[in-house]
């Protein structure tokens, strides 16, 4: 498995979640199916069926921040190079098409939050913007079109 950078924040995060499902979720999921269980006939118990399929979606979500945990890498936010963008930096950009202006931290897929204004290294955007400089213009792929993105700033996060 690949290794994931993240943010001491976005660590902490992935941690209390893991630990939130593994002590509240996984017993709780349990006494659904043990009370479905004691309900009867399980070939025609829809509360056990739903209770083990929630179950499987757990385990499944367990896994997986156990394995992102495991290949997680801590950045030290301090120690970010501001010259171009990259992963843990926060950029400004300017829209040249419509003249809007944005400013949007560069994350791991798994720190990814649109609404907190953190874009995926990996998204399209995130792809177009990595390497280039305060100054340069981005023309980058987008669903409906090409889009221009000149950089005006560039910082640490």
């Amino acid at each position: 498995m690949s290794t994931i950078y993240l943010t001491q924040e976005g660590y902490d995060n992935l941690k209390s979640e893991l630990v939130k499902l593994i002590s509240i979720e996984r017993p709780k999921i349990i006494n659904q199916i043990a009370e479905a269980r004691d309900k009867g006939d399980l070939s025609e118990n829809a509360e056990y069926d739903a209770a083990k399929e929630a179950q499987g979606l757990l385990e499944a979500r367990i896994s997986k921040l156990e394995n992102d945990l495991s290949n997680a890498r801590v950045l030290d936010e301090t120690q970010t190079d501001t010259s171009t963008v990259h992963l843990l930096t926060k950029v400004t950009i300017l829209n040249i098409d419509n003249n809007l202006k944005m400013t949007y931290s560069i994350v791991s897929e798994t720190e990814a939050d649109l609404a907190a204004k953190k874009i995926s290294v990996t998204s399209p955007i995130g792809k177009g913007l990595l390497g280039k400089s305060v100054g340069e213009i981005a023309e980058i792929q987008v669903p409906n079109g090409v889009a221009c993105f000149k950089i005006l700033d560039i910082s640490s996060l």
